[in-house]
């Protein structure tokens, strides 16, 4: 058994003790869908695919609740909310502009690429680093910022 499902099925255990329903279902959603990617791959899930899988949850809930809101359905939006802030909870802690300024500056200097042309390669060089904890729009606005 892989140590992400171990984890939420520890989150899930607690949650069936502190009688939290809400956080209870998020997290049996969870569980569900990485066995499913378990399957889907043949083989255990790995750190970037259950990093993948968290971050699709987050974003079809926030999707959900920006779509709640605008049919004046505001209960429905709170639930998807508090879904995706349950999910969170298990993302890598986020890194700030600052760091991820430094690292394109870094990445820049030691490389031969300049110019909004180096997108591409500046953009490959900072998911791998910054993989679960910065997200694809802060490091490409961050990028087309820097290489003006």
């Amino acid at each position: 058994m892989s140590s992400h499902r171990e984890l939420v099925q520890a989150q899930i255990a607690e949650a069936l003790k502190a009688r939290d329903t809400a956080r209870l279902s998020t997290l049996r959603l969870l569980l569900s869908e990485v066995k499913n990617k378990a399957i889907e791959l043949g083989a255990e899930v790995s750190e970037d695919d259950f990093l993948r899988v968290v971050h699709k949850g987050i974003k079809q809930r926030q999707e959900s609740a920006k779509q709640y809101l605008e049919g004046g359905r505001d209960e429905l939006a709170a639930k998807e909310q508090a879904e995706s802030e349950v999910l969170e909870g298990f993302l890598p802690p986020q890194a700030s502009e600052e760091e991820i300024r430094a690292a394109i500056t870094e990445f820049l200097a030691s490389s031969e690429v300049t110019g909004p042309a180096a997108i591409g390669a500046v953009m490959k060089a900072m998911m791998q680093r910054f993989a679960g904890s910065a997200d694809r729009g802060t490091l490409s606005r961050l990028a087309r910022e820097i290489l003006g």
